[in-house]
C-alpha cells in the first residue's frame, strides 16, 4: 500500500544496536543522528506535505515511556523543513510486538491496527504523507499504516525508516 520508502541504513552490526539503545535503552540522544540519516538518505525523493510516526499502541507507550519512531521522527521534521502531525494515525488496539512473531502471523496481528481520527481526516485526504519508523523488517506494519491513510483519503504514502533487514 505504501508508495516508496526511504532507509538511512540497514539493519546489521553496528547499526541494530544503535536501533536496540533507542528502543530499548532510552538512548534518546540517538534519535536526532538517525533523523540526520535518513535526511541524507533522502536525496531526490520527493517530500511530503507532512510527516507521522508509526504510533506505538498506549500498552507499549507507557512501559516504553516513548514512542523511538516520533523521537525520530521530531527532528527529521526540523531538518526538512515539514511539518509534522504525531496524531495523523492512532493504534487503535494493542498487538503483540512484530518482531516476535513468524513473518506469516505478523499481517494477522497488525491488520485493522489502526486508525484516522475524526480531526485528521481532513488533513490527510488528498495529501502525501510521509510516515517515519525506526526499523522496517517485512514491511508489514507500514504497509497497514499506509492502508489506512489512503483508506482515509492520502494519496501518497512514503516512509521514511532509519533501518531495514536485509532481507527486504
Amino acid at each position: 500500500m505504501f508508495d516508496s520508502t526511504v532507509v538511512a541504513a540497514d539493519y546489521a552490526p553496528p547499526i541494530d544496536q544503535l536501533v536496540l539503545a533507542l528502543k530499548f535503552g532510552n538512548r534518546l540522544e540517538l534519535a536526532p543522528l538517525f533523523a540526520g540519516m535518513l535526511r541524507n538518505a533522502i536525496a531526490q525523493t520527493t517530500l511530503p506535505e507532512y510527516l507521522t510516526a508509526v504510533p506505538l499502541g498506549p500498552k507499549r507507550l507507557v512501559e516504553r515511556g516513548f514512542n523511538q519512531a516520533l523521537e525520530i521522527a521530531r527532528p527529521l521534521s526540523k531538518a526538512l523543513a515539514v511539518r509534522i502531525d504525531a496524531e495523523a494515525v492512532i493504534r487503535q488496539r494493542d498487538t503483540h510486538a512484530q518482531a516476535m512473531l513468524h513473518p506469516d502471523e505478523r499481517r494477522k496481528n497488525i491488520r485493522h491496527a489502526f486508525l484516522v481520527p475524526a480531526q485528521a481526516i481532513d488533513k490527510v485526504k488528498g495529501r502525501h504523507v510521509g510516515v517515519v519508523d525506526d526499523v522496517m523488517t517485512t514491511g508489514e506494519t507500514l504497509n497497514e499504516v499506509a492502508a489506512t491513510l489512503k483508506r482515509f483519503g492520502a494519496s501518497r504514502v512514503t516512509n521514511f525508516v532509519f533501518a531495514r533487514t536485509a532481507h527486504q
